[in-house]
């Protein structure tokens, strides 16, 4: 497998674990804490990081929104328990 495809194949099995969490807002973060050792913040800080190694700057609130679909606050409001 080339670099490439290799990277595509990556990319698309992120996007499908951003929308399975984003699907199964009934598992909290704690919950994923406890049995993953990684949450949807986890996750969000990883993509800042990510971006700002490629030199693309991105700050905690744009990252989290891309991984819960929306503004954090309006995500705990609606689905924190």
């Amino acid at each position: 497998m080339d670099e490439r495809t290799r990277t595509e194949i990556e990319a698309a099995a992120f996007r499908r674990l951003v929308q399975h969490l984003r699907e199964r807002t009934d598992v909290q973060n704690i919950d994923l804490m406890n049995l993953a050792g990684f949450c949807r913040n986890c996750l969000s800080k990883w993509y800042r990081a990510a971006a700002e190694e490629r030199g693309e700057a991105l700050s905690d609130p744009e990252a989290r929104e891309l991984v819960y679909g929306m503004p954090y606050d309006e995500w705990k409001a609606r689905h924190q328990k």
